[in-house]
């Protein structure tokens, strides 16, 4: 991890607490979860291809993580703020910034330890997705960051078919 992309990584933990989420709970809400998912494949595949021409891929795909992942955890704990804040019968206690952040959080490692739950359609289904999201984080983009990486050393190297 590079000391830039620490810094991106306190930058969108501050931003997350002083950005103004009082949102109302509509199609906005979703509409922008789903852009920020777009942006961040986007971000992702155009990082997959500069690792697999950097001189340092290791480096560069440590960085892709360390700033990839806080930005789709704090996305989510956004979207679950807005929802609690708007509807607090969302879950099964009202949730402020560090509860939708613990929240995510818990969803995300799979730790879930019941003592939040979603109480509606809309914050199950939500919560559904972003289990999905969080199995494709650690599988799919675990592993085409790790493929970049080998492309990118074995064209430094000169073996492997890429040459």
């Amino acid at each position: 991890m590079t000391i830039a992309s620490a810094v991106v990584a306190a930058f969108l933990l501050v931003v997350y607490y002083r950005a103004p989420l009082d949102g109302k709970l509509d199609g906005t809400v979703i509409f922008w979860l789903a852009v920020g998912l777009v942006g961040l494949g986007l971000a992702l595949a155009w990082q997959v291809r500069a690792i697999m021409t950097s001189d340092t891929p290791r480096l560069r795909a440590a960085a892709t993580v360390a700033v990839g992942l806080p930005f789709l955890l704090l996305l989510y704990a956004a979207t679950y703020a807005v929802m609690s804040e708007n509807a607090p019968a969302c879950f099964t206690q009202p949730l402020d910034r560090t509860g939708a952040l613990y929240y995510t959080m818990t969803v995300f490692t799979t730790v879930g330890f019941g003592d939040i739950a979603p109480t509606t359609g809309a914050t199950r289904i939500l919560t559904m997705t972003q289990m999905a999201v969080g199995l494709l984080a650690v599988g799919v983009v675990a592993k085409l960051l790790l493929g970049a990486v080998d492309v990118a050393e074995r064209r430094r190297t000169g073996s492997g078919p890429d040459r």
